[in-house]
């Protein structure tokens, strides 16, 4: 099996800048205010793992769902693109972080452990994300494809704990401002990977030639 470099970029790329590790650590700060380093451990280990399951389910059966609720996959391709635009958007203004913030405001219900919700749902396995894994794997179908996005969902979860874990020094370090140059810079890639993804689809509708 000849392992496709372009493919595997891309997909870390659009995986990384969706679930957006960096920007989730200072919410993750929000949602667990006075915990101790081994509490925050835990929800951070049980917030990934949650999250690695349900993108796992997506990618496994993602377009076997599709198919039941009858929609194709030029057309998923089309409004996943769109739907990552939006993102992308978000990003670019700022409103995405907000939204993220105004999310860690404590919930009266369920005050203790925000490890599933919001943490693993909506915020790392959220729409955007689950959308992309979708979208990648029905990019390169077959075994190729599904390993390759299995194993970068991996690394980028990986990631996503360690930065958790090391979410209070991150933010000391890079700063508002540094924090907030390094999201805009992945909104601009993502909106331009979202309109691929939506020419991807137009050109199997047969209205744009294939790339």
């Amino acid at each position: 099996m000849i392992l496709d470099t372009a493919y595997m970029i891309t997909a870390f790329v659009t995986l990384f800048v969706v679930i957006d590790p960096i920007a989730i650590a200072p919410v993750f700060l929000a949602l667990t205010p006075g915990r101790t380093p081994k509490e925050r451990e835990r929800i951070a280990r049980r917030a990934v793992l949650v999250a690695g399951l349900v993108l796992v389910v997506f990618a496994l059966f993602g377009e076997a769902v599709l198919d039941f609720v009858g929609i194709s996959m030029p057309a998923f391709r089309v409004a996943g693109g769109i739907l990552l635009f939006l993102t992308a958007l978000d990003m670019l203004f700022e409103r995405r972080t907000k939204r993220r913030e105004d999310k860690a405001e404590p919930d009266e219900h369920d005050p203790d452990d925000p490890s599933v919700f919001p943490m693993a749902i909506p915020l790392v396995a959220g729409p955007g994300a689950i959308a992309s894994v979708i979208l990648l794997v029905g990019r390169k179908p077959g075994g190729e494809g599904l390993v390759t996005i299995l194993a970068i969902t991996a690394v980028i979860l990986l990631l996503m704990y360690f930065m958790l874990r090391i979410s209070g020094h991150l933010e000391r370090a890079l700063g508002k401002v540094g924090i907030s140059v390094i999201t805009r810079i992945f909104g601009m890639l993502l909106a331009a990977l979202s309109v691929q993804f939506v020419l991807d689809g137009l050109a199997q509708f047969g209205f744009v030639a294939p790339a």
